[in-house]
């Protein structure tokens, strides 16, 4: 099952890939994470596409992540009385906690407090409906706000509430993402994205519930969390560049800069990252994508970013299988791109003053030099694999680890081919078991050379410390 790509595929289940026979068909397209959206569907729900994912992962023999995303705290208006209402440019229209009251033309329920006392005096706007309505603040108190319609529309039932630039007091996990998670840890998700993140407590609130069970992705689709990035980065274990909310609360021209440097910090850092939203939109509904869109998955690419996500177009589309093949097929000519090479040696930073990254380093300029086919990363908690993956070295990344949660976690990173081995006792077995793997899951052939690194002693987490040259 060895890829021909070396950026991993995250793919979102739902109505329209929930049996088993179309699952099997994403992952053979090139799927390596598979994403359970908690916002929709029952626990039952995604129980049942866990167990068939696993059940393709015994029969492929190839570790497959999985994802739990928690929904968040979502903010929503309350209801009107009669239908929807089209709010008019310029008139006034008042926000309050009153529940009680069906919404009308001239106010409706907002049943958050801490909007409101997150509220500042000035030019605080409120946005409805994922930014489609706006609306600017004119007074407020703790249990109101009178606004002034910006930019009208229709405003019907429980639309979302964005309140751009300004760090809300709310926590990132609600009771109901409190029992997703439990639910989802019990049955073994690989990684936990938590949404709406604003601030590094915000990880480390989830990490102290997670307890090593599972690694945790920080998305970042509120302008807060940007000016945090650094601290939310060094923090979490991998990230998402959430651009649907992150496009709501700035100006859209400002979504590119921001991916860029995200995915810079993240290389940075030697975490993975994946960007997301919309990056083939169309073909929820088209068995092609636009020639913009496949231009938007390829510039990620060339960015070096990780991993790239299909939501809507693989959930409840109409052609999710073929998003995957085009997704994987742009990939894969992407990275064919002798351009590509030169972006990704352009874009890499200083490593640190660590021996995990000078071995990184080291290995780089090895299999460089010597024209290494692959370069195996012995790894008992991933981070071998990892510190490699930071240096995108120009021959893929054997991830050989004795622990199936590692690996399963590895299916995200970039150019890691995560296989499942024995403990070894010493490095002539190590050494040994690395030149078996390369041959056995086709990296290598008979006369060529691998490059090895592992952490000594084995099995001590963060412990990478050696380089080993070997012929097969």
């Amino acid at each position: 099952m060895r890829r021909s790509k070396q950026a991993k595929i995250v793919v979102t289940l739902g109505p329209a890939s929930d049996d088993r026979d179309t699952i099997r068909s994403l992952f053979d397209a090139g799927a390596d994470v598979f994403r359970l959206n908690f916002s929709h569907g029952k626990h039952e729900d995604h129980r049942r596409r866990l167990e068939v994912i696993r059940e393709i992962e015994r029969e492929s023999g190839r570790p497959i992540g999985i994802l739990l995303d928690l929904q968040g705290p979502k903010l929503r208006i309350g209801t009107f009385s009669n239908g929807p209402i089209n709010l008019v440019e310029g008139a006034p229209f008042r926000l309050d906690l009153d529940t009680q009251s069906p919404g009308s033309i001239e106010r409706v329920a907002l049943p958050h407090p801490e909007i409101f006392a997150a509220l500042k005096t000035g030019s605080t706007e409120l946005l409805l409906d994922d930014g489609r309505l706006r609306l600017r603040v004119e007074s407020f108190g703790k249990d109101f706000a009178n606004t002034r319609v910006v930019n009208g529309g229709t405003l019907s039932d429980r639309k979302g509430v964005n309140v751009p630039g300004v760090v809300l007091p709310l926590s990132a996990m609600t009771e109901k993402d409190r029992a997703d998670l439990s639910f989802g840890l019990s049955l073994g998700v690989d990684w936990v994205a938590l949404s709406f993140v604003q601030r590094p407590e915000d990880v480390i609130e989830v990490r102290n519930l997670v307890e090593g069970r599972a690694g945790i992705i920080a998305k970042l689709e509120k302008p807060a969390a940007i000016s945090s990035l650094d601290a939310i980065v060094a923090e979490t274990d991998a990230v998402m560049v959430a651009r649907g909310d992150l496009g709501v609360e700035m100006p859209a021209e400002q979504v590119p800069s921001i991916q860029k440097r995200i995915i810079r910090a993240c290389r940075r850092a030697g975490k993975p990252v994946i960007v997301a939203t919309q990056m083939l939109e169309s073909m929820v509904g088209a068995p092609v994508p636009t020639r913009a869109e496949a231009s938007d998955v390829a510039t990620a690419i060339y960015e070096g970013a990780d991993a790239v996500m299909l939501s809507a177009e693989s959930a409840s589309g109409r052609y999710p299988v073929e998003a995957v093949k085009m997704m994987s097929r742009i990939i894969a000519h992407t990275e064919s791109d002798p351009n590509y090479r030169v972006s990704i040696d352009a874009s890499r930073s200083e490593p640190l003053s660590l021996a995990a990254d000078a071995i990184g380093l080291a290995m780089r300029d090895v299999t460089g030099l010597l024209n290494a086919a692959t370069t195996v990363a012995y790894t008992s908690s991933g981070y071998s694999a990892q510190r490699m993956s930071r240096e995108r070295p120009g021959a893929p990344i054997i991830g050989m680890t004795p622990r199936l949660a590692t690996a399963r976690r590895l299916a995200l990173v970039w150019g890691v081919h995560a296989v499942l081995c024995h403990e070894v006792a010493d490095v002539l077995e190590m050494s040994d078991l690395a030149v078996r793997t390369a041959v056995k899951e086709g990296f290598g052939a008979s006369g060529q050379t691998i490059v090895i690194s592992a952490g000594m002693p084995f099995g001590a987490p963060g412990t990478t410390n050696l380089l080993r040259i070997a012929q097969i």
